[in-house]
C-alpha cells in the first residue's frame, strides 16, 4: 500500500444549523465522521489515514489513522493535510469530505483503478433538473446533459496535486478545481447516487438503510442451588438454569435474533453443546463475537422486544436489573430495550415452575 486517504473534517457546517458539528452528528448509530473512517480502514487500500480536524475525537484503535488539526477554509485544511504527508513518499492520495458518510468501497477501488493511467480521478453525477444560470438580468438554459455534479472521494497522483496545492493561495470548492484551472486533464468516472452531501438535517433522510428482522427463542429448565442469569445479570432466586453455558435464555435468544439478522444461521452452530469448549461458558462471552461481526459488517442495531415467559421470579422486580445489564452488553440506550414479563397461567413445564423461556425480535439497519 502506498496510497494515502484524507478525511477532512474540520468545517463548522452552519447550514447544518445544529449545537453539534455536523460531522458528529449520528447517523445509524455512529457520527458522520466514522463511516468514512470505517470504510477507509476496511477497505485495506491505505497505509495512513489522515483526518483534519479541530475538534477532539476518539480515535479508532488503529495504527494508521493519524490526527492533525484543520484550517480555517477547506482548501486551508487539505493543504495542511498534503503539507504533512510531504515526507511520507505516498504515490496517490484520496481526498474526502467527512460531509458525505455514504460512499462504497466498491467506488474506492474503481478510483484506485483508474489512477494506474491517469493523475486525477474524479467520481460525478448527473442532474435530472432542469438547470438555468443567472447573470446579472440575464437567465439562460443551461444542457442538462453537459452538466456534471462532483463528489468525493477525489483521487490523485501526489506529486502533482501537492505541487498544484502548494502554490495556490485562492479559494477553492475541490481539488479537482486545481486541475481545471491549470488546464490538466481528469478523468471522470461516474460515482454514486447514495453518496450524498450532507448540508441540512433534511440531507439526512435521503440516505437509505436496509432493515433486517431476527427472531429468537430459548428455553431452558431451572436446577435448584445453581445461579440463574438473566440478561447477562446475576438474579437471586433458589435455582438456575441448566445448560451446557449458564443457561441464559435472554442473551440466548438475542442472539440467535441477531444472527437472524444477518442470515447466519443459528448459536447452536457457533456453540455446539457437544463441544467441550463451551462448557459452563458465560452468556455475555458468547454474545462478543455476534456483536462484534455485526459492527464489521456496518449492522446498527435498532431496538430489542423481549418477552420472558416464566411463572417467577418477577419481571417487574428485575426489569431495570436486567435493562441496565443489556444496554451495558450491547451497548444502546435503554430506550432500544423493551422488556414484558409473560405468565403461562400455570400451565405446562413452564406453569410447574421448572423452565424459564425467552423469545425476542431484534432490528438492525444497515445503510451501506
Amino acid at each position: 500500500m502506498s496510497d494515502c486517504f484524507i478525511l477532512l473534517a474540520a468545517g463548522k457546517g452552519k447550514r447544518f444549523k445544529s449545537k453539534n458539528l455536523k460531522q458528529f452528528h449520528i447517523l445509524n448509530g455512529k457520527p458522520l465522521i466514522y463511516h468514512s473512517i470505517e470504510k477507509a480502514i476496511k477497505s485495506k487500500l491505505f497505509k495512513e489515514i489522515v483526518v483534519v480536524t479541530n475538534s477532539k475525537i476518539k480515535k479508532p484503535n488503529e495504527k494508521s489513522i493519524k490526527l492533525i488539526k484543520g484550517g480555517s477554509e477547506r482548501f486551508k485544511s487539505s493543504k495542511k493535510a498534503l503539507e504533512y504527508i510531504k515526507k511520507k513518499k505516498f504515490k496517490n492520495v484520496f481526498i474526502h469530505d467527512a460531509a458525505r458518510p455514504n460512499f462504497s468501497i466498491q467506488l474506492l477501488n474503481k478510483l484506485k483503478k483508474e489512477l494506474k493511467k491517469n493523475k486525477a480521478v474524479v467520481p460525478y453525477i448527473n442532474t435530472d433538473h432542469s438547470v438555468k444560470y443567472k447573470e446579472g438580468s440575464k437567465i439562460v438554459n443551461l444542457n442538462r446533459e453537459n452538466l456534471i455534479l462532483t463528489q468525493t472521494p477525489q483521487c490523485f497522483d501526489f506529486n502533482a496535486l501537492y505541487k498544484l496545492s502548494k502554490n495556490n493561495n485562492n479559494f477553492i470548492s475541490d481539488e479537482a478545481t486545481l486541475f481545471i484551472k491549470n488546464n490538466l486533464k481528469i478523468k471522470f468516472i461516474k460515482g454514486e447516487e447514495d453518496n450524498i452531501k450532507i448540508t441540512t438535517k433534511e440531507d439526512l433522510k435521503k440516505i437509505r438503510s436496509k432493515t433486517f428482522y431476527g427472531i429468537g427463542f430459548d428455553i431452558h429448565r431451572l436446577e435448584r442451588n445453581k445461579k440463574l442469569y438473566l440478561g447477562g445479570a446475576h438474579i437471586p432466586y433458589h435455582s438456575g438454569l441448566r445448560g451446557h453455558s449458564d443457561g441464559d435464555v435472554i442473551i440466548h435468544a438475542i442472539i440467535d435474533g441477531l444472527l437472524g439478522c444477518m442470515r447466519k444461521n443459528d448459536i447452536g452452530t457457533l456453540y455446539p453443546n457437544n463441544n467441550l469448549k463451551f462448557k459452563n461458558i458465560r452468556s455475555p462471552k458468547m454474545l462478543k463475537p455476534i456483536l462484534e461481526t455485526l459492527k464489521k459488517e456496518d449492522y446498527n442495531l435498532n431496538n430489542i422486544d423481549i418477552n420472558l415467559i416464566c411463572e417467577r421470579p418477577s419481571v417487574a422486580k428485575n426489569r431495570n436489573k436486567i435493562i441496565k445489564s443489556l444496554t451495558k452488553l450491547l451497548n444502546i440506550k435503554k430506550e432500544k430495550i423493551n422488556l414484558k414479563g409473560k405468565t403461562v397461567e400455570k400451565l405446562g413445564i413452564i406453569g410447574k415452575e421448572k423452565a424459564i423461556a425467552c423469545e425476542v425480535i431484534v432490528s438492525v439497519s444497515n445503510h451501506d
